[in-house]
């Protein structure tokens, strides 16, 4: 059972920055598809990305487009989401997740695509 443990997420005010990490557990971190999402209060849970253990990543969300970053260290089985120029509408609760597989494939921005979830990390941009 992988367990998936995210952190980084706080309040910081438009136009910042923040690093968020997810600490992968309990499984072999290579066999897996890591994913960002984010959760508005009031709205759908929302893909960001994706990326594989080779380095294949999905489009980024539009809006986060040249803002957002996601890496992944494999040897240190963490996935990241680096947050730059912040707007007041990227506040949301962000999930690490974790599919079955070595590469993106067509579910790979569905949230049914994924087999574990992370609790959580709130993000806030104040304006």
């Amino acid at each position: 059972q992988l367990q998936l443990v995210e952190s980084g997420g706080g309040l910081v005010q438009a136009g910042g920055s923040l690093r968020l990490s997810c600490v992968a557990s309990g499984g072999t971190f290579r066999n897996y598809v890591m994913a960002w999402f984010r959760q508005a209060p009031g709205k759908e849970r929302e893909f960001v990305v994706a990326r594989a253990w080779s380095g294949t990543a999905t489009p980024y969300l539009d809006s986060v487009k040249g803002r957002f970053t996601i890496s992944r260290d494999n040897n240190r089985n963490t996935v990241y989401l680096q947050m730059n120029s912040l707007k007041p509408e990227d506040t949301a609760v962000y999930y690490c997740a974790a599919a079955r597989g070595y590469s993106i494939g067509s579910s790979s921005s569905s949230p049914s695509g994924y087999d574990y979830w992370g609790q959580g990390t709130q993000v806030t941009v104040s304006s």
